[in-house]
């Protein structure tokens, strides 16, 4: 007897088969792509933007002009790339492949428990953001801290110690909780950096798109990703007060006035009590102009660096920029 022809049609009352959740896998493509860009990044306009910053969150009263001023002061064009070497380097290096690793696993359970895609993926970048500052953010933001804010043993006609000695220092005398000094403040921006990046970078992908007509799905040109992920960067320094407490819990400055054993929420109360709201915004414009540079870097330099790799390794870059 021959078979009979099939008519493709699904038998009534059968559950179509549920799809496959897979876990993304990271890629060492795709991690040598994010440690180039983010080399690249700091290396450049990268640390200029973080020193400025970090010293105007430090030096409450200078206004931008002050801060380029007092950084050219202490080192000539070489202070605007204090901490860049080692504990720059590191933290580009390796948080890339700290969040990856994170962010996949974290975004395969929210989904496991059936989270949809945008919730998954901002849970994701959060978990990511926390394990960047406790596995190698917390450490390098407080050694980098420290070489900008210890500038005021120099003006005392003191020769400061060696980048390794001022962390040997902190180590004997303070052990690993000196310096993962502020790690609490670090893990707090970066989770709501990630957060809010990621939400309000797709809050202006959606109004780029309806403006160009382009919300069937079609491709973003180059300079309409670099405007929804730069508002997206820029719009995320809504988060600038926990910053201002970070690099005042890892600040060098001497102040007998501060609290000792400062906590995040000491170190609230006491910019707020002698700087008020606008203190806690301070180096907020340098801030923007980062994450500006980091999304320039991310998304116009990420398709030649990406076919760079891809060339080099042989392997298919997955990772977005």
């Amino acid at each position: 007897m021959s078979a009979a022809p099939s008519t493709g049609q699904t038998t009534p009352g059968a559950v179509s088969p549920k799809p496959t959740l897979e876990k993304k896998p990271v890629k060492f493509s795709n991690l040598l792509l994010g440690a180039g860009l983010n080399m690249f990044e700091v290396t450049t306009l990268g640390q200029p933007l973080e020193v400025v910053k970090t010293t105007m969150a430090a030096n409450r009263g200078d206004s931008f002009a002050g801060a380029l001023s007092r950084i050219y002061g202490r080192g000539g064009v070489l202070g605007y790339y204090q901490g860049l070497i080692p504990w720059a380097w590191i933290e580009a290096s390796t948080k890339g492949a700290v969040l990856l690793f994170v962010a996949s696993e974290a975004e395969y359970w929210a989904k496991s428990f059936g989270a949809p895609d945008f919730v998954s993926g901002i849970s994701g970048g959060m978990a990511g953001g926390v394990a960047q500052a406790y596995a190698t953010m917390g450490f390098c933001t407080c050694m980098k801290t420290v070489e900008i804010t210890q500038h005021k043993i120099a003006a005392k006609g003191v020769k400061p110690p060696s980048t390794f000695a001022t962390f040997m220092d902190i180590y004997r005398k303070e052990g690993i909780r000196g310096i993962n000094k502020g790690v609490n403040a670090v893990a707090i921006r970066q989770t709501t950096n990630w957060g809010s990046r990621f939400g309000l970078s797709r809050l202006a992908e959606g109004g780029i798109r309806k403006v160009t007509g382009k919300e069937d799905g079609t491709k973003l040109n180059a300079f309409e990703k670099i405007l929804s992920s730069g508002l997206g960067g820029g719009l995320s320094a809504w988060n600038q007060p926990i910053e201002v407490i970070r690099v005042e819990m890892q600040s060098k400055t001497d102040d007998p006035n501060r609290p000792k054993n400062l906590t995040v929420g000491k170190t609230l109360k006491y910019v707020y009590s002698n700087n008020g709201m606008k203190g806690l915004y301070r180096g907020v414009t340098p801030r923007i102009a980062l994450g500006v540079w980091q999304t320039i870097c991310m998304v116009a330099l990420g398709d030649m660096a990406k076919e760079a790799v891809e060339a080099l390794t042989g392997d298919k870059v997955t990772a977005k920029h």
